[in-house]
């Protein structure tokens, strides 16, 4: 996510220098090692032939929480997109296709969704998939602790009239439905195993989807087995999957090099062009609907001072950033949007460029003419690390001083969630829909406002846009709500990272869509 001034050559040359001189390009950060999770020179040969029976994949973190309902992190959607079904999906054109709902219609006045389900789909653990089903996983995604209720408050009402209908009925029109219905609000769980596990479902999760859940050893793996009863004939192919946990994604490389795991979900950006050139790989290097950032505490000094949160937005350098830590595999931004959403807007996705003067101007403003100080809480991973430590040299010239503090991925995650933090790197995967990007973030009682922002002119924006049905009318109301975001810095937007995804050539079927999630119901060795 960038005045007159560029960040000068003496300053790029200090941040690369606190960058070499710290390690952020090895493993950074403890915990979680497994026996594959081996730091040694891969083998730069071609990689055994994949296992026809058991899938291994490689994760760049522990994936905090597999229940629809409380999760928020990108690598939980990894593993969940293969035990859960979704009521709508995502197809390789970006468009929304049924899923567990076979066919449906939508009322003229557009307040009422008729879904027809599919017949004779069953949770892993027998019980029918059905309209109650539905209604109940709605429900369930409405009460108060869910974070994806602020995605569901349109819907008033919810009817079944028979086993295999579900009717729900909006208080206006709402356009981003049915996209919201293929991610987390749309995947399935088992009623029975919600009621039979309670607050425990969130490690022994049951849905309709591909495989079914087995074990997991937090910090190591997750292990998933075929759902012999799935409803999409021929599918998946593999007995076992088997999530690797790594916390050093150079060392999550290594071991797809070296035959440990068949697939990753990410490269670090500086090795994107070695396994782009080994023959033995294919490396999906695409945009993505995402968007990295910092979360400012709107509540919490220093960053309550809208001043202060102004010249941290200015004071970086995001072209300088992304050419630093990312060597291509990112672009510059400035909104939740990126070039693959029907809300871009290039104008306004345009940083500006760091000006000193004004900078000082700001710092001044807030009361703080000499600079000021506050901590950065990261998760502790090779490229978080370096993207925060560019930051912190940036941001040194004008008296702003940046104290990194690195922690494990999932407590970043409870932190942000119990707003415990001044300044946090937290960014979002991205979603088809624009609304799904910027909605929970801003709305004040959306359940991504970390940053604890609240402006009643958003709000109404943010409410207008979901009501309007043409995709022009709703990216001008978002321009609008960018322009008063840009102005009070709840969160300093910095870039948009590209889909980094690599597997070995003896696996084929892959489908890759612009979410990129690891969908292996399709995917087998050859």
């Amino acid at each position: 996510m960038e005045g007159v001034c560029v960040m000068n050559r003496k300053a790029l040359v200090t941040a690369m220098a606190l960058l070499l001189g710290s390690g952020a390009l090895t493993a950074c950060g403890g915990g979680g090692g497994g026996e594959n999770q081996t730091g040694n020179q891969a083998s730069a040969g071609a990689p055994a032939a994949a296992n026809s029976d058991t899938l291994t994949v490689g994760l760049s973190a522990d994936p905090p929480k597999l229940d629809p309902k409380l999760s928020t992190a990108l690598v939980d959607r990894q593993v969940m997109i293969n035990i859960y079904d979704t009521l709508f999906t995502i197809g390789p054109n970006n468009e929304i296709e049924p899923d567990l709902v076979e066919k449906y219609e939508v009322s003229q006045d557009g307040k009422t969704y008729t879904f027809h389900l599919r017949h004779g789909v069953k949770f892993q653990d027998g019980t029918p998939f059905n309209a109650a089903a539905v209604k109940f996983n709605i429900q369930r995604d409405q009460e108060k602790d869910s974070l994806q209720r602020s995605y569901l408050t349109p819907i008033v009402g919810i009817d079944t009239p028979d086993d295999y209908t579900v009717v729900l009925h909006l208080n206006k029109p709402y356009s981003p439905l049915l996209a919201i219905l293929t991610d987390r609000p749309g995947m399935m769980v088992s009623p029975t195993a919600v009621q039979k596990e309670g607050d425990d479902f969130v490690n022994h999760p049951v849905g309709t989807g591909p495989y079914a859940f087995k074990e997991r050893v937090k910090g190591d793996h997750v292990t998933l087995v075929k759902n012999p009863n799935y409803w999409q004939s021929g599918q998946p192919h593999f007995n076992t999957v088997t999530y690797k946990i790594f916390t050093d994604q150079n060392v999550e490389v290594a071991n797809l090099q070296s035959g440990q795991v068949q697939m990753i979900d990410t490269i670090p950006a500086q090795q994107v062009a070695t396994l782009s050139q080994n023959p033995n790989f294919t490396v999906i290097n695409q945009p993505g609907f995402g968007f990295q950032g910092l979360y400012l505490n709107v509540k919490k000094a220093p960053f309550d001072n809208k001043y202060l949160r102004e010249a941290v937005e200015l004071g970086i350098d995001r072209k300088a950033l992304v050419d630093t830590v990312f060597k291509g595999a990112a672009s510059p931004g400035y909104t939740p949007f990126s070039q693959a959403s029907s809300a871009y807007n290039q104008a306004q996705d345009t940083p500006p460029q760091p000006d000193p003067a004004k900078i000082k101007d700001l710092l001044a403003k807030g009361g703080k003419p000499n600079g000021f100080s506050f901590e950065l809480q990261t998760a502790a991973t090779p490229v978080t690390v370096q993207a925060a430590q560019v930051i912190q040299g940036m941001l040194s010239q004008y008296g702003i001083q940046v104290q990194i503090k690195q922690m494990e991925f999932g407590t970043v995650l409870d932190n942000a969630t119990k707003h415990n933090f001044q300044a946090s790197a937290l960014g979002w995967s991205g979603r088809l829909d624009p609304d799904q990007n910027i909605y929970s973030w801003f709305h004040t009682d959306g359940s991504q406002n970390d940053e604890q922002y609240s402006n009643p002119t958003v709000d109404q924006l943010l409410d207008q846009a979901r009501a309007q049905l043409d995709p022009q009318e709703r990216a001008k109301t978002y321009s609008q709500v960018m322009d008063i975001i840009h102005d009070e810095a709840p969160y300093v937007f910095l870039y948009h990272q590209n889909n980094l995804i690599a597997y070995s050539k003896h696996l084929t079927g892959f489908e890759y869509r612009a979410d990129g999630l690891l969908r292996l119901a399709t995917v087998s060795a050859q």
